[in-house]
């Protein structure tokens, strides 16, 4: 396997970020990066620790400058890589700052980490609970679908400059179509039609009722790509050969954009030919001073929801049976 670190590996850029890919020979990794300086989103640092941990001990970092490699030392990578960090770095303190890569492998580390992200976001206290939602339902969604036995890896950083929060998680499970296949074989016969219909609202994994069930409602995605879109940020989500990315909407309206049940309208890019991974990378961009108040835009995406499922439920019943 191979990956090349840019200097502007962020999410507007990802399909640039995947051509430098090669999933090839699993059990070896080759890490280069720019000459001068690398800028990483930290969805992608999540999906390199991924594949470096799937490598185990042959993972080979290319050249790097000092302040790139103490980068990616003080963010953990070199920690999921068996190979020590030829760099000694005096680290400072991440609290309100980043979250380095860290594994999360049940709901003990998930509270944790969603403690961590608290001083991230910057926020007084009532404005917090839609990102702790996020990032919540990000773990949850790992724990509960992926079958991945070590969990998944996550890592967040805050710009101050945009007052922004960037947030990456990734884990090497089974992947969104073999998880959504068990119960939709119909609805997901490749990977990007199995992450439009993991976007779309009350539709789970676990069950063919329309809804989801009391534990899981197949609300989870849709409420996290929600989120960046009122906030007009990049949401992206890649498994298998499928990547789905939401578009910035409109900056010009001063309202909130609408809220979409079907994934296909919503501004975005996709592609069924990415570099095949098996596991699942998600990764949110989310402006911190745009966020709407978490009851009004709960309250929203409670509606589009319960439109969607009734008017699917209606269409069901309205199907000829065949005796």
């Amino acid at each position: 396997m191979k990956i090349y670190f840019s200097n502007s590996d962020y999410l507007r850029n990802f399909d640039r970020f995947l051509a430098s890919v090669d999933l090839s020979n699993p059990n070896f990794l080759s890490i280069e990066s720019h000459p001068k300086w690398v800028s990483i989103h930290p969805a992608i640092l999540t999906f390199a620790a991924t594949l470096a941990r799937r490598a185990g001990k042959n993972v080979i970092f290319g050249p790097l400058t000092a302040k790139s490699g103490s980068y990616l030392d003080r963010m953990g990578l070199f920690d999921f890589s068996s190979q020590k960090s030829p760099y000694s770095i005096t680290r400072n303190e991440e609290a309100g700052r980043f979250i380095p890569l860290t594994q999360v492998r049940d709901a003990d580390e998930q509270s944790r980490f969603v403690s961590d992200m608290i001083p991230l976001l910057h926020l007084p206290p009532e404005k917090t609970n839609a990102i702790k939602y996020v990032i919540g339902e990000l773990v949850r969604n790992v724990l509960e679908h992926a079958n991945a036995p070590d969990g998944a890896i996550v890592a967040a950083q805050y710009y101050k400059k945009s007052n922004s929060v960037r947030l990456g998680i990734c884990d090497d499970g089974i992947g969104v179509r073999q998880s959504m296949s068990r119960n939709w074989p119909e609805k997901t016969l490749t990977d990007i039609d199995a992450l439009k219909w993991a976007l779309t609202p009350g539709i789970s994994g676990t069950t063919r009722r329309e809804g989801g069930t009391e534990d899981n409602a197949g609300a989870g995605l849709f409420f996290i790509k929600s989120i960046a879109k009122t906030t007009r940020d990049y949401f992206v989500i890649h498994s298998g050969s499928g990547v789905y990315k939401l578009l910035l909407s409109d900056a010009r309206r001063k309202s909130l954009p609408p809220l979409i049940a079907d994934p296909e309208k919503d501004p975005h890019t996709e592609r069924n030919d990415a570099p095949p991974f098996q596991g699942t990378l998600v990764g949110i961009d989310l402006k911190l001073d745009g966020t709407p108040a978490f009851d009004l835009l709960l309250s929203g995406i409670r509606d589009v929801y319960s439109a969607s499922v009734r008017e699917r439920k209606k269409q069901k019943y309205k199907e000829p049976r065949f005796i």
